[in-house]
């Protein structure tokens, strides 16, 4: 199957605007769990002329009553097959019309977790991309947009929906939202549960009733996800001037849910992972996380709801922006040098990988099969990163310029990419046709570098290329902003940081009047999503190392000597003694931030190491790279024991358990010296840690180096025991095994525990610890004899049925099948095959496994 031969593939090129006006949707829900009623009254107007009116509706829905205007159409003027219900043109009125339908559907049976379901007794909805089709018949686009009145009909004791409450009482409740939205944003929660209250006020005096609701027994763990709502809707207002514009906020932790969470207006539904926190559960990353996604979901009110995406090709209009948004929140809350550097592990971890693959797309594809399957980290993560970029270009004043007024121009519209680069055109005056393309065209380019210096001025020389990609070869050069530093020879700055402009395939640009050759610090803020080429040896690595004042350069510089040595390790040769000497100076640096110091020491991982070999030409071997790793790791350990050991004594944080950055940086830091003293003293200090500490970031990192040293059988049954009723820290317990086992070990005991009771593999989030903790152990999953790529085709193939979401996000795992030996192809090939013969496959899983083929051809 090629890309473009599905009869399900929808094209960019297609859009047309829905030929009717939606101005009015009223909803009445009877819910029971196994036969629930949903009337709907929508209030219709053409646009132009007299058209079929084509509803999306799938074959769960029972089709109880149909009227137009309260009156039954003939038999022959409505149509439905098992995506949509159509009604004649001619049985329309010439104007205005209401639709009213009754259907009835089972949330009880609805395993995917898309449309209206059920929670361990709770109902709820998720609708981003198209759940809302599963719920009742409408025209389920995101440019459709009205206000909604809801009314729910209920004996659960809690009922929520989207908006402002105007009645409630025992066994009924209404709810209208006045900001017109798309029903992708509708939400409806009923259950037994307990809200954590508090207020806001607003800029302009507005009082905002704010809570977060859980389950009876989790409230002490809700404390931290109201502190961070708070802190975000200030951040909103003092940052972009956005303020909130209803008069209540409420946020649901959820048990079962396919994605992070959902930013649906006024009611966010949130994994409950993203909500729930105590220090004995949750570890600084938890918390760090919660933090960013409660601002994430928030910051969506405006870029996201109040101007939502025209269609889903515009995904990244409303993602990319949103990403950013929390990136520079989380930044100002905590390091910004510390997150920036997280933010591009990350993106080279999942994006890098993406676009160097077969499932490369660009950050607003022209095509997709099934939506679900574009929540990707090109559309997020690169998404931001081109935000980013268009800032630097036009600067901090013109990014403010062009968001004022893109919130005035587009506020209750259904916007597009080209609206959005037309604001910055309009308010700073550029051109932005060129830099478009970071829309339009996928890949990861390639900027080489290389200096020329002649009496007092060096010149640097840039090429840039974008190799091809699925369905796109030649691709044109892009603008791409280059910031360099030079530092002297002494180690001083002699020219700051400096904002370089590309736009050609191949620049140059110089710096006059040097008194001596300098060195250059390039990529400076990792100011563009590209990889950077030079040559440049590690004595000049090790000097940028202890002399550059930009910290992501710094840091950078430390990646490429370790990563420099792992790939000579991995080969055979040698490598890693400047590195060992260069991170040992800077990590006794006690002026640095504990948290930057923590990040330089942490090895690069080994899928990163076989995508630097891969990009060289080079097969990588996982058993090789796995074991270069370790050996680079006990040299490290060996060569700054004392230093290693002063560190993890004197990073010891003293009080009580506190999530701030001050003290998550100490204990990151700590618990980087304890991974690689254990590497020497056979898990001692792991093993008093994991038994005298009382916060889950220490104990869960002591677990990993327990478990890695083939001593973590006590310490994982003291935490089941303790922790065998709290579903989130099971969760953990269930990654860590497979994920930091030896990896001749790791599939016997992914296994294992895939046949334990409490594997419960049909709340995703179980099902996600198990199958990502055995993929993200890099050696153990591209195990030789192809067990690895077994195991998770079969858990895949028995998800598909179940929650077709979830069995196409996890597959992303054989991403990177045809780099590896021909041996691992084969087998990774057969368990693709395998899962695209499955009979009933669904359409997601079908996109992305017959995708990762098509790359082995």
């Amino acid at each position: 199957m090629t890309r473009t031969d599905s009869p399900d593939r929808q094209f960019l090129a297609d859009y047309r605007p829905y030929p009717f006006i939606l101005e009015q949707t009223r909803l009445e829900f009877t819910l029971a769990p196994d036969a629930t009623r949903v009337r709907a009254d929508l209030t219709f107007r053409p646009r132009n002329g007299s058209e079929d009116l084509l509803l999306d509706g799938g074959k769960d829905l029972h089709l109880i009553s149909l009227t137009i205007d309260g009156r039954e159409p003939a038999a022959d003027q409505v149509t439905r097959d098992d995506e949509r219900l159509v009604i004649a043109a001619a049985a329309l009125p010439d104007g205005q019309f209401t639709l009213s339908t009754e259907v009835e559907i089972n949330p009880s049976a609805n395993t995917a977790f898309e449309g209206l379901y059920i929670s361990n007794g709770m109902f709820c909805t998720q609708c981003e991309a198209e759940g809302f089709r599963h719920i009742t018949f409408y025209p389920d686009r995101p440019d459709v947009m009205a206000p909604f009145q809801v009314t729910i009909h209920s004996d659960q004791p809690v009922l929520l929906s989207n908006g402002n409450p105007v009645r409630q009482e025992e066994g009924l409740a209404e709810w209208h939202d006045p900001w017109p939205k798309p029903a992708y944003l509708f939400a409806l929660v009923a259950g037994d549960l307990v809200a954590i209250k508090d207020r806001f006020t607003t800029a302009s005096g507005r009082d905002v009733a704010l809570n977060v609701w859980v389950r009876p027994g989790d409230e002490d763990r809700a404390g931290f996800a109201m502190e961070s709502l708070i802190k975000s809707m200030k951040w909103d207002e003092d940052v972009y001037g956005r303020e909130y514009d209803l008069d209540v906020f409420n946020i649901v932790a959820v048990d079962d849910f396919n994605m992070g969470a959902m930013e649906n207006k006024g009611l966010n539904i949130f994994n409950s992972k993203l909500v729930l926190a105590s220090p004995e559960t949750a570890t600084d990353a938890d918390y760090e996380r919660i933090e960013s996604v409660i601002a994430h979901e928030y910051f969506h009110n405006w870029t996201g709801n109040r101007i939502t995406c025209r269609d889903w090709f515009q995904l990244c209009l409303k993602e990319g922006l949103t990403v950013f948004r929390d990136q520079q929140f989380t930044s100002d809350m905590r390091s910004a040098s510390v997150k920036r550097i997280g933010d591009v592990q990350a993106l080279r971890a999942r994006q890098f990988r993406e676009d160097q693959g077969p499932l490369a797309h660009p950050v607003r594809p022209e095509e997709y099969e099934e939506i679900n399957n574009f929540y990707t980290a090109t559309v997020y993560e690169k998404g931001a990163e081109v935000i980013g970029m268009l800032k630097r270009l036009v600067g901090d004043d013109g990014y403010a310029r062009a968001l004022d007024l893109y919130f005035k121009r587009h506020d209750g519209e259904a916007a597009t990419i080209e609206d959005w680069l037309k604001v910055f055109e309009d308010a700073t005056g550029r051109n932005l046709a060129q830099f478009k393309r970071w829309y339009t065209d996928a890949g990861t380019p390639r900027l080489t570098m290389r200096e020329t210096w002649e009496n007092g001025r060096l010149t640097l020389h840039f090429t840039q290329h974008t190799p091809p990609t699925p369905g796109q070869n030649d691709k044109p050069p892009r603008v791409i902003p280059i910031a360099v530093g030079l530092i002297g020879p002494n180690g001083d700055e002699i020219e700051p940081t400096r904002m370089l402009e590309m736009s050609e395939a191949e620049q140059e640009f110089s710096f006059d009047g040097l008194g001596a050759r300098p060195v250059v610090s390039a990529l400076r803020g990792f100011s563009a999503p590209v990889i950077l080429e030079r040559d440049i040896d590690d004595a000049t690595r090790a000097f940028l190392l202890a002399h550059d004042t930009d910290p992501f350069a710094r840091w950078e510089t430390g990646r490429e000597l370790a990563l420099h040595a792992l790939t000579a390790l991995s080969q055979g040769k040698d490598g890693g003694a400047d590195y060992i000497g260069a991170i040992g100076q800077l990590v006794a640096d006690e002026d640095a931030d504990p948290a930057f110091r923590a990040l330089c020491l942490n090895l690069p991982g080994e899928e990163e190491i076989a995508t630097r070999l891969y990009a060289a030409g080079v097969i990588p071997d996982p058993d090789a790279i796995h074991d270069a790793r370790n050996r680079l790791a006990r040299r490290m350990a060996e060569a700054h024991a004392n230093l290693l050991s002063a560190i993890y004594d004197q990073m010891v944080v003293p009080g009580p358990y506190s999530p701030d950055a001050d003290s998550a940086a100490r204990r990151a830091l700590r618990i980087s010296a304890l991974g690689l003293l254990t590497r020497i003293d056979g898990g001692e200090r792991a093993e008093v840690l994991f038994g005298i500490t009382s916060n889950m970031t220490e104990r869960m990192a002591a677990l990993i180096c327990l478990v890695r040293r083939g001593r973590g059988g006590v310490a994982l049954s003291a935490l089941h025991d303790q922790f065998k009723d709290n579903r989130l820290v099971m969760d953990k317990w269930f990654t860590v095994q497979p994920m930091a086992a030896p990896p001749a070990d790791a599939i016997a005991i992914a296994r294992q525990l895939s046949e334990r009771r409490d594997f419960d593999w049909k709340n995703p989030n179980r099902f996600r610890a198990l199958l990502g903790g055995l993929a993200a152990n890099h050696a153990g999953f591209h195990a030789a004899d192809g067990k690895g790529y077994d195991f998770l085709a079969e858990w895949l193939m028995k998800m598909d049925p179940v929650n077709p979401q979830i069995a196409a996000r996890m597959s992303t795992a054989f991403e990177t099948w045809p780099r590896y030996d021909e041996n691992r192809r084969k087998r990774a090939l057969a368990a693709l095959e395998r899962m695209a013969a499955m009979k009933g496959i669904s359409r997601n899983l079908r996109e992305m496994v017959t995708r990762m083929i098509a790359a082995g051809e």
